[in-house]
């Protein structure tokens, strides 16, 4: 980073500071990754003030391979975290932790098993591949795979994050993040995988979900509405208005950050509906639904991936969503 573009960083990030008010709540919100697209609602409103106007001083702690800062917020070091999916919240709630799921930004699940043209055109031939798929991936939704759509134990093979053995061999799909190994592929390989979205072949899990504990609801309720709010309006401003500078937060943030990558992410996050679509598509960004945590619950259960029995309903609260907050920042 050129020391121009340091200051000017030093500066953008000095003035978001001051936009908060002494009186202001001071509020952490750790991410669960290092900071990129798929964060930027949450530094579009500590950028553009939604946050402060709310009457928050909210900071943003980046997670990454070395970092655990929903660890942090289980120890009361800090107030939101980031879920990656509802499995986490079912885990937690098996073993008796009161994490509760305020939001869920994404609707859509963004894993998907990537292919090389003509060697899958449909998600029923991917049956026919070798699957890299990694050791999470293989004890999570792919058992579901197993159970709902008949893919086998025996065609994965264990995926090390290395895309080498799959563009070396044309009969092997895998594993990916909707936004990362189509571009990585495209951008070193030079041609476009073929892309399936698990969520549309029915895996119904939410994910990037806002958490907490049940104490800080109960609490701190105003403050969780206010962060809940102000989330929401963040993700419509990123997604659908001036974005500049979030984006400026996130590189000064992730500096191995790119404007091409966060372009490609906005642009395949809209794409696909993975913030706004089905029930989002009326009753605003982040909403849950009773129906679909049943839904993933019953088919994770079904798959062998979660214990039956589970009190599901604890894992999440509807209070805070699907009120139509941010509705009018839509063009």
């Amino acid at each position: 980073m050129s020391a121009s573009r340091s200051l000017t960083t030093a500066a953008a990030l000095a003035l978001v500071a001051s936009a908060a008010s002494a009186e202001n709540v001071p509020v952490t919100f750790g991410t669960n990754w290092v900071a990129q697209a798929e964060h930027g609602g949450f530094y579009q409103s500590v950028a553009d003030g939604t946050y402060a106007e709310c009457g928050l001083d909210v900071t943003i702690l980046p997670g990454g391979p070395q970092v655990n800062n929903r660890a942090l917020m289980l120890a009361g070091r800090m107030d939101f975290h980031m879920g990656g999916d509802l499995l986490q919240a079912f885990s937690a709630a098996q073993e008796g932790i009161p994490v509760v799921n305020l939001a869920a930004v994404f609707q859509k699940h963004p894993q998907v098993i990537v292919a090389h043209p003509g060697e899958a055109e449909s998600w029923e031939e991917l049956k026919d591949l070798t699957l890299l798929i990694g050791d999470n991936g293989f004890q999570s939704y792919y058992q579901w795979m197993i159970a709902a759509h008949g893919f086998t134990a025996e065609q994965r093979e264990p995926y090390t994050f290395n895309p080498a053995p799959f563009l070396a061999d044309k009969r092997k799909g895998m594993q990916g993040y909707l936004s990362s190994e189509p571009y990585l592929i495209s951008k070193e390989a030079g041609f476009e995988p073929n892309v399936f979205l698990i969520a549309d072949a029915g895996y119904s899990s939410y994910a990037t979900t806002i958490e907490t504990m049940a104490d800080t609801i109960a609490e701190r309720r105003e403050v969780v509405e206010c962060f809940i709010d102000g989330s929401i309006k963040g993700w419509y401003n990123y997604l659908y208005n001036d974005n500049a500078a979030a984006n400026e937060l996130i590189k000064a943030a992730n500096p191995e950050m790119t404007q091409d990558k966060i372009d490609f992410a906005i642009s395949k996050m809209k794409e696909w509906g993975i913030v706004d679509s089905g029930d989002a598509e009326t009753m605003g960004i982040g909403v849950i639904t009773d129906e679909k945590v049943e839904d993933f619950y019953n088919k994770m259960v079904e798959a062998g991936v979660v214990d039956a029995g589970i009190d599901w309903k604890a894992t999440y609260t509807t209070d805070f969503v699907g009120k139509g907050v941010g509705l009018d920042l839509k063009p």
